[in-house]
């Protein structure tokens, strides 16, 4: 009689494929995440901001239904901090509209910045644009005067922002500097979903 309590032939086997595969894709989004975060920079831009500079670092906000900031506004909000430099005076611009929600998405990341990220600098929100294009084209009077310019999302995201500063505005993207975007094991789990999106999106501008 036949053990009821027995694992199906082959389930080790495709439980193992299923964990390699899993994996496999996992590594995949940080290889992405982390080439993607290098690229769209003019040369000479490896070295941090001079100390005395004066720069501005731009939150690209996510669509939001609540009034709180969601889970990827949150980490942005966490990248725009960790990427201040040393010694420079930073002014931390964010941007987004009421897409989705009652609140600006600008607003909720502030509110984030300030009142649990304890962000005391100088902080600017743009509460009109419901597109990346948006984003980047209404913080444009905010990086006139800028020694230096970070565009901070995850990866891909701010890739394209990066792109569409150029194609706007080619004396501003030659400001640009990296930023503290991309950390090895970071929201590993939805990296997947956003690096799918991300070269999708990046594919229609090329």
């Amino acid at each position: 009689m036949p053990n009821r309590r027995s694992v199906p032939r082959g389930t080790l086997r495709l439980l193992s494929f299923c964990g390699v595969t899993a994996a496999g894709v996992l590594v995949w989004a940080e290889v992405v995440h982390r080439r993607s975060s290098g690229r769209g920079f003019p040369e000479g831009t490896g070295t941090p901001p001079p100390l005395g500079s004066a720069g501005v670092i731009v939150v690209l906000g996510v669509a939001n239904r609540g009034q709180r900031a969601n889970l990827v506004n949150r980490w942005r909000a966490r990248m725009a901090l960790r990427s201040v430099p040393v010694g420079a005076l930073t002014t931390i611009v964010t941007s987004g509209g009421a897409v989705r929600g009652p609140v600006p998405e600008a607003t909720l990341v502030a509110r984030h910045l300030r009142d649990v990220l304890l962000w005391r600098g100088p902080l600017v929100e743009e509460t009109t644009s419901r597109s990346t294009w948006n984003n980047v084209a209404n913080v444009i009077p905010e990086l006139e005067d800028a020694d230096w310019i970070m565009l901070v999302s995850n990866s891909l995201h701010a890739e394209k922002a990066r792109v569409y500063l150029r194609r706007q505005r080619p004396d501003l993207a030659d400001r640009l500097v990296r930023a503290a975007d991309y950390r090895v094991g970071e929201m590993t789990l939805i990296k997947p979903i956003l690096t799918v999106i991300g070269l999708l999106k990046l594919r229609t501008l090329r």
